[in-house]
């Protein structure tokens, strides 16, 4: 969404204000907790116990569910037919993966397709090397366009509107899918009220701490509660490395918009509120390069908070009410709980713990606090990886997710949060590419 810019040191002020007003306010709390009074330290404990409550509620609702989607698509039955699709890949400045990606789109074991590749003004040489593969490829049309320089959701739109498909996939070109995601993608749309079906993204480069702790991050924080929303056909966020769509879905929410740096969840809401309903495939797979340092992850997930949110303040008026099914306004509270509430919770339980253990001596709470977490993270994962049949090594990882990279995560979340309040301009943040695909 659109904000007045800042002068830098204007913005650089306000974001060490906000710290600090953080910071303060937590000094206070820990270290006057009697100026609070009985009823403000009776409704923080009962906050922390329903935060743990809720914690473990959440768990084992995301297991159960995503458990009842994976035995209802083990006896759902293959498509009468493969319907012609239409593959669109936006790209700026992605000289490094762009040749990868559209290469395995040429190797799809599907039998009616085509590719629309649209280059969105880059100045790499992006386009020079999309250009290789313009042509027929034994049945496979490819058409390479370029455009002048306006964002993601309108190189969408721009390949949309050039799509012949009534099916069309939109896909990140730092991505590459697995040669039948699109044959189990498509079997569901036999249920004509389906109007996107969600694949299942995985990190492909996984050769360091950073970016393992994010294949597990994306196996066990995403795909299993886009499993679990399956259930009831409400996936709340339609990836961007692999997105499939009804193509008269999208034409009838208006395309993309530009408005938000969440184009792809502005997208999935606004479908969700025209009463379409949104499946998961976990068969329909695409790799991607995920960021390989700490400050890149940091970068990436501080845009995507802020596009959330710009994009939940957009669809507000969804909060209360729907033209389309009743999820749609509980995905929303659910994202704004997730994008929100709990951050702010996990990182204030973590240091209300550790204030205890450190000043009380109560360093038996603060182990149990730790272990049960632990517990908890090890299950979900072992139950994630085992669904999706991934590398059961990643497990490991989960002792050292909840308690550094996560937290990492929701401090990132609660500083987007406070700035997307304040009105704070953002760019785009583009991660460079590795070339990993």
């Amino acid at each position: 969404m659109a904000n007045k810019p800042l002068h830098p040191f204007a913005q650089l002020a306000i974001s060490i204000a906000l710290i600090a007003a953080v910071v303060i306010f937590t000094l206070f709390i820990f270290r006057s907790p009697d100026r609070l009074g009985p009823i403000a330290i009776a409704t923080l404990v009962i906050t922390l116990a329903s935060f743990l409550t809720l914690l473990i509620l959440r768990h084992f609702v995301l297991v159960w569910f995503s458990y009842l989607h994976q035995r209802e698509l083990a006896n759902d039955a293959p498509p009468d037919g493969y319907p012609f699709v239409s593959i669109i890949v936006p790209a700026f400045n992605e000289a490094e993966v762009i040749q990868s990606s559209l290469g395995s789109l040429l190797e799809l074991r599907y039998p009616y397709y085509e590719i629309i590749a649209v280059d969105d003004g880059s100045t790499d040489g992006t386009f020079e090397k999309m250009r290789v593969f313009e042509g027929n490829h034994y049945g496979v049309q490819v058409q390479v366009f370029r455009k002048e320089n306006s964002g993601k959701a309108d190189a969408l739109n721009y390949g949309i509107r050039r799509a012949r498909a009534p099916i069309v996939v939109c896909m990140d070109s730092d991505s590459r899918l697995t040669p039948d995601a699109l044959r189990y993608a498509v079997r569901h749309f036999r249920d004509p009220h389906v109007g996107a079906v969600a694949g299942n993204v995985k990190v492909i480069n996984r050769h360091n701490i950073w970016t393992k702790l994010q294949a597990l991050e994306y196996i066990e924080g995403l795909n299993i509660v886009r499993k679990a929303q399956a259930f009831f056909r409400s996936v709340n966020v339609i990836p961007g490395p692999i997105g499939i769509f009804r193509r008269a879905a999208i034409e009838g929410t208006g395309g993309y918009d530009s408005d938000t740096f969440a184009e792809d969840f502005d997208m999935t809401v606004k479908m969700l509120a025209e009463g379409w309903k949104i499946h998961y495939e976990p068969k329909a797979v695409a790799f991607t390069e995920a960021p390989e340092e700490l400050l890149d992850i940091i970068k990436q997930r501080y845009r995507w908070s802020r596009g959330i949110l710009q994009a939940l303040r957009k669809q507000k008026h969804l909060l209360t009410r729907s033209s389309g099914t009743v999820t749609t306004p509980l995905s929303l509270w659910y994202m704004i709980f997730e994008g929100l509430v709990w951050p702010a919770m996990n990182i204030f339980a973590n240091v209300f713990f550790v204030y205890i253990a450190l000043i009380f001596g109560m360093t038996k709470l603060l182990v149990m606090w730790w272990l049960l977490l632990t517990v908890l993270d090890v299950l979900i994962a072992v139950h994630s990886i085992l669904m999706e049949g991934e590398d059961m090594k990643l497990a490991a990882y989960s002792i050292f997710y909840r308690f550094f990279y996560i937290l990492t995560i929701d401090v990132t979340k609660v500083f987007a949060a406070l700035e997307e309040l304040v009105g704070l301009d953002m760019q785009w943040g583009k991660v460079a590419r590795k070339g990993r695909i």
